[in-house]
């Protein structure tokens, strides 16, 4: 496997992480009824794995291992008369 792929795995992962780790946190927020700090820890689990997502976009962007797609949207019949 190239290192490309690896890295979009880890990204697809922690994504899928996040979303789990809010889950649990609005399942233990509806159970709970305020007694315990679950909710509390999964929430800041949720936040960090967030933190370590958005890192890795930004890590992944500056070293070239994912791009942009580049998609522009097409300028309409307006926008090309005004810009002549």
């Amino acid at each position: 496997m190239t290192g490309t792929l690896i890295f979009k795995i880890i990204v697809v992962l922690l994504l899928l992480a996040v979303l789990v780790s809010l889950a649990s946190g609005m399942f233990f927020l509806v159970h709970d009824k305020g007694e315990s700090d679950r909710t509390v820890k999964s929430l800041t689990i949720r936040i960090t794995l967030s933190i370590a997502l958005f890192l890795m976009l930004i890590i992944g962007y500056f070293t070239g291992l994912i791009q942009p797609h580049g998609i522009s949207p097409e300028l309409s019949e307006t926008e090309r008369a005004l810009a002549k």
